[in-house]
């Protein structure tokens, strides 16, 4: 009976291995997606962290150091909600109809391709982090171990809402028009560019419900040590965001039309 289920589990860690190295070697063959996707927060972080840190502030720290925590989580945002764009890709191109008929579940191809834009976004990330060396960030080995685990989860979740989006939306028109209603507000009420402390009630109750509010909190707590909220209860809100829409993730994967 052990052995039945340990067997089962390897063949269920292999079908994800094998979607993930394939999601891994087209974003290898794609460097100019990399680029591409990190050059809007490079330009957010020096162009608009120049421009408004030039102005008074009271923000206690550098603007530029205020909004990095906010910029690497706006990669991760881009990033993992356009990579549901890929299962339109694959629908147009049959290869999901294969992935779909084979002894893999809908489920397991859903976590596969999640784990795919993971690590996508975490290479981003790590660029990213890197350029902060040089605007006088520093990092520990623990500040690093939260922002990577905040990157991965906040990666989980979003990508799961793309590939929601992916699961429903039959051309790659309509998956941009859609996102981009999700990606922009996701971003700007997150408090990546602005403390929401002082907001007026009705815009604190929307920045509440959006699960990017959470991250920037949690990065800025790890990278700054300034936060409105601890670093466990970010983590814990964000584990909470991230089961609901890999739940619906998964439901609305199962329900797609391969065709």
């Amino acid at each position: 009976m052990l052995s039945t289920k340990n067997h089962k589990l390897n063949i269920i860690l292999g079908q994800l291995y094998g979607l993930w190295l394939r999601e891994f070697k087209v974003f290898l063959r794609e460097r100019s997606r990399l680029v591409a996707s990190s050059f809007t927060p490079l330009l957010w972080l020096f162009v608009i962290g120049s421009g408004l840190g030039s102005t008074n502030l009271h923000i206690g720290t550098d603007y530029q150091k205020f909004i990095f925590p906010g910029i690497v989580c706006m990669s991760v945002i881009f990033t993992s909600v356009f990579f549901g764009s890929y299962i339109i890709w694959d629908r147009k191109f049959d290869f999901l109809k294969s992935v779909m008929v084979s002894p893999s579940s809908r489920t397991t191809v859903f976590v596969g391709k999640t784990l795919g834009g993971m690590t996508t976004s975490l290479f981003q990330v790590a660029i990213i982090l890197v350029i902060g060396v040089f605007l006088g960030i520093n990092y520990n080995a623990l500040s690093l171990l939260q922002i990577i685990s905040i990157v991965l989860i906040l990666s989980f979740a979003l990508t799961s809402l793309g590939l929601t989006f992916g699961s429903y939306i039959e051309s790659l028109e309509g998956f941009q028009l859609i996102v981009s209603f999700v990606v922009f507000p996701l971003f700007f009420l997150s408090g990546a560019l602005f403390p929401i402390d002082d907001l007026p009630a009705w815009l604190k109750f929307i920045t509440l419900v959006d699960p990017a509010t959470y991250s920037v909190d949690a990065l800025r707590n790890s990278i700054l040590n300034l936060g409105t909220y601890s670093f466990e209860q970010d983590l814990e809100i964000l584990l909470i965001f991230t089961l609901i829409l890999t739940l619906i993730g998964i439901f609305s994967f199962r329900r797609m039309k391969a065709v």
